[in-house]
């Protein structure tokens, strides 16, 4: 088995926050991959024992990441990341565009962590309607928290799903 990506000894020329994030990322595409890639457009949307969906989830992290990113950048939202938040609780009906959207949004991130250089780290930054406090590094940190948060109620979710598919 390949030692996870902070081990890897990859992106050594990538500054240390920006890397611990980008190896975050690889790590949650890869195991969304390992345990929700082969599951079928009904387990996806399973709202089982009144958890999110997968769907949601997966759907979640690839938008909550560009929105992070928008704030980030010094932006605001604009309506199309406001409407998009407003769908992710929707059921999906083509998984092969989920996965696309997830794996689209990795990359996006990636090329958009990559472009912070470490002077601007510390740059403060507003988040959301009440313009919350933070940095830019914090925001970066909370990308990689948020993101395995969901990660792993994603992985729990298809877990029970897949009991309860094996069950009947």
């Amino acid at each position: 088995m390949d030692p996870e990506p902070w081990l890897s000894g990859t992106l050594l020329h990538v500054p240390p926050v920006q890397r611990a994030v980008l190896h975050a990322l690889q790590l949650a595409e890869h195991d969304l991959t390992r345990w929700c890639a082969d599951l079928s457009l009904a387990e996806l949307n399973a709202r089982a024992a009144n958890l999110p969906s997968i769907a949601f989830q997966l759907r979640h992290i690839a938008r909550s990441i560009d929105r992070l990113l928008t704030y980030a950048e010094g932006g605001i939202l604009n309506e199309q990341q406001l409407s998009a938040l407003n769908l992710e609780t929707e059921n999906i009906f083509d998984r092969e565009k989920l996965f696309q959207e997830l794996k689209t949004g990795m990359e996006e991130a990636t090329r958009r962590i990559n472009a912070f250089g470490r002077e601007k780290l510390d740059q403060p930054r507003k988040v959301g309607r009440k313009q919350r406090p933070t940095t830019v590094a914090g925001l970066l940190i909370h990308i990689a928290e948020h993101t395995q948060r969901h990660v792993g109620q994603a992985i729990t979710t298809a877990k029970v799903v897949r009991s309860k598919s094996t069950a009947t």
